[in-house]
């Protein structure tokens, strides 16, 4: 991922034990269309990928995770508009990252307006995405992108159980 992924996840370090960014031990990424079915995509994308890296165990939280993220920002994050001037396929690009202890899923999209949680009623069918986003991860935050890149970055932290630490 390159200095892409130091950029991704500089905020995400506050308050962490120190870890170099450039010290992934694995990354993988994907781009996403603007469609719901990208959820799918992203879904299947990180099966393969925890798989690959020993992970499969964790799955169905990450799953879970990633799918909310990719929804968000599909749903909230996605210009109702194309942009003039051609084609317009949008920057959603999910980011899975892992190091010795921890696994990160970060979501990058267009839009620098930050997340927020909503005050569902107990039968919304929409409302809880970041609440489940913190209950079945460590961590989570966003942050605006820096430099030439526009948008925002919604991340997850995982701490990997000790028997996943390689």
């Amino acid at each position: 991922m390159g200095t892409e992924g130091s950029t991704v996840l500089s905020p995400l370090w506050r308050g962490l034990p120190p870890i170099a960014p450039s010290a992934v031990s694995n990354s993988a990424s994907c781009a996403l269309p603007p469609r719901f079915e990208a959820v799918r995509t992203a879904r299947t994308f990180t099966r393969t990928t925890l798989q690959g890296w020993g992970l499969g165990g964790l799955f169905d939280d990450v799953a879970l995770v990633v799918s909310e993220l990719v929804t968000n920002s599909l749903r909230y994050a996605l210009p109702s508009e194309p942009i003039s001037g051609g084609v317009y396929e949008p920057p959603v690009r999910l980011h899975l990252m892992r190091w010795t202890s921890r696994l990160v899923c970060a979501v990058r999209d267009p839009s620098e307006e930050s997340p927020t949680a909503g005050e569902a009623d107990a039968s919304a069918e929409c409302g809880r995405g970041l609440f489940l986003v913190e209950s079945f991860s460590d961590t989570w935050g966003w942050h605006p992108l820096a430099g030439a890149l526009h948008g925002k970055v919604v991340w997850a932290l995982f701490r990997l159980p000790r028997e996943q630490h390689a």
